[in-house]
């Protein structure tokens, strides 16, 4: 079933549902942006605001096309707006359940010919569409954060979707400028299976103590040519998303090689999750990030 895709419904206003919104609104499409509370909502459209008017103070956007995408987004706290939506774009939290009660509370809100996405970074989009009433109209876009800068997007196929869902969604991807490439439905698809490992396997260089947070960071920035050492772009990522997707590799794979380190366990637990609480293995309350270790 082909869907004529107008306007697109975003639930999550945080980095990257903000930063989806922000994407799908500079691509010409009308934007209804949810979360649970007000804040929330206002607090994304800060941060969407901000980060346009940094990019229209550097020169890579205009005034007037900052106005034009913020004009296309509306927002909200309720499911209702999502009637007259052609696709609704999941991207909440990284967490299975949180997923799965948002797609079952959509349904009963969304026209029966809509298209479904979820922004899922590691989870089985087979399992999260097996909670709607339309499987075959669901499909996995995980974009790359920040959303308005990379250019990347993973398309997955669960295991029911339909070839029209695939293709329209492939069509949109490139709407918005992205480059689409095709992932198989595996826990954590292609860039996550890859990236992730990797920094639980920094993090255990940091708990075995062979380097500190700078020296791991500026070997694999110097060494590899890396952009961002792995400690500085955990911190970025978020350390409960790096953990929530080492536990779905963990779990979905049986591997010891997936476990989780136990120290970035440690900092999930005591509420260090990097830049979003100003202190993971960085500190980021004064002008320039200290390592904590």
């Amino acid at each position: 079933m082909s869907v004529d895709i107008k306007k697109i419904g975003v639930i999550g206003a945080g980095q990257m549902g903000g930063g989806i919104a922000q994407v799908c609104a500079a691509g010409g499409f009308d934007v209804y942006l949810i979360d649970q509370t007000d804040e929330a909502v206002s607090t994304g459209l800060a941060r969407m605001t901000a980060n346009m008017d940094r990019d229209v103070s550097r020169g890579r956007l205009s005034e007037e096309d900052r106005d034009s995408i913020l004009s296309k987004i509306v927002t909200g706290t309720s499911y209702e707006g999502f009637a007259d939506c052609d696709l609704a774009i999941e991207a909440a939290a990284e967490d299975e359940e949180i997923k799965k009660t948002i797609l079952r509370t959509l349904c009963d809100h969304l026209p029966a010919d809509s298209l479904i996405v979820t922004n899922t970074s590691s989870i089985s989009i087979t399992r999260l569409a097996a909670q709607t009433d339309r499987p075959g109209q669901i499909c996995g876009m995980h974009f790359m954060n920040p959303v308005p800068r990379m250019d990347l997007v993973e398309l997955i196929r669960g295991i029911a979707t339909e070839e029209d869902t695939y293709k329209t969604i492939r069509t949109l991807a490139e709407k918005l400028g992205k480059k689409p490439v095709n992932a198989e439905d595996f826990p954590a698809f292609i860039v996550n299976r890859i990236l992730l490992p990797m920094i639980n396997e920094a993090i255990y260089t940091l708990y075995e103590g062979v380097g500190s947070v700078q020296a791991i960071d500026t070997a694999m920035k110097l060494g590899t040519n890396h952009p961002m050492g792995p400690l500085e772009l955990a911190d970025f990522i978020g350390l409960d998303t790096c953990l929530a997707v080492m536990h779905v590799l963990h779990d979905g794979l049986a591997d010891t090689k997936y476990r989780p380190c136990p120290l970035l366990v440690k900092y999930v637990e005591a509420g260090w999750l990097g830049r979003k609480t100003d202190r993971g293995f960085y500190d980021y309350s004064g002008d320039e990030p200290v390592p904590t270790r």
